[in-house]
């Protein structure tokens, strides 16, 4: 049976003390639930983040890494930094990744490589920008993306892979996604798996949803058969908001 996850992605927000109050709500908030919780803060602010939730069952996970074990690279972060302060999780690949610091698939796959070898899980985005839905090639793309990306791996890589597919054209453009069109990409994405490896590899993976989830669309979303939870950006920052996401599921 797939996991169900919900998972609350930061990005560049709230400083350490904020960090430690939002937590200790969410803490405090936290519903019971099947599906597996998770967020990601800042890096400076991880350490913290673990502390404060010593003995939740809320996970802390990072939103990225440096496919290099050590070296030259300012400013970047290790797997085996991560791991040292007890982060098994990593987001790789997100649309600002990908938009505003030049990551290809080619350094995608590297990074993913990477993370599997120390025995991290992945949780893979990838998503199509607005051009190309609308000139009919988001399927083609989002192919290309797990193709380059993911599909030379060995079949028992899978096991540490979350998908979440963002459809960047529905975040923050005035567009938005219905949940039938997220429930269409995400059969396409186990069609194209189980053709490159098999059904019950397409089957098992957790593929989640990251286009502009809200407390107000998320059941609806999570209804859908192929949506197994969603990853949340800035209605993760509320906790109320987080946690009637993580009751919608």
């Amino acid at each position: 049976m797939r996991s169900k996850i919900v998972a609350g992605n930061w990005k560049m927000n709230k400083n350490l003390a904020e960090t430690e109050a939002l937590l200790t709500e969410l803490a405090a908030k936290l519903p019971d639930t099947e599906a597996e919780v998770m967020v990601a803060p800042t890096y400076v602010n991880l350490s913290g983040a673990i502390r404060t939730l010593e003995g939740s069952a809320i996970q802390v996970i990072a939103q990225n890494m440096h496919f290099a074990d050590s070296g030259a690279y300012t400013g970047e972060i290790s797997a085996d930094m991560l791991i040292h302060i007890r982060i098994d999780t990593v987001i790789l690949g997100h649309s600002e990744r990908r938009a505003y610091f030049g990551e290809d698939d080619e350094i995608l796959a590297k990074k993913v490589g990477t993370a599997l070898e120390k025995n991290m899980r992945v949780m893979f985005c990838f998503g199509e920008e607005l051009e190309d839905r609308k000139s009919g090639n988001h399927f083609s793309v989002v192919e290309a993306q797990l193709k380059n990306a993911l599909f030379d791996l060995p079949s028992s890589a899978w096991g540490n892979i979350i998908l979440a597919y963002e459809p960047v054209w529905a975040i923050g453009t005035g567009e938005t996604a219905s949940p039938e069109q997220a429930q269409e990409m995400h059969a396409f994405i186990r069609k194209t798996i189980a053709e490159a490896y098999d059904t019950a590899i397409a089957n098992q993976v957790s593929v989640l949803y990251g286009g502009s989830v809200k407390p107000s669309n998320a059941e609806e979303i999570f209804s859908k058969p192929d949506v197994d939870g969603g990853l949340i950006g800035g209605a993760s920052l509320v906790a109320d908001d987080f946690v009637a996401i993580i009751k919608a599921i």
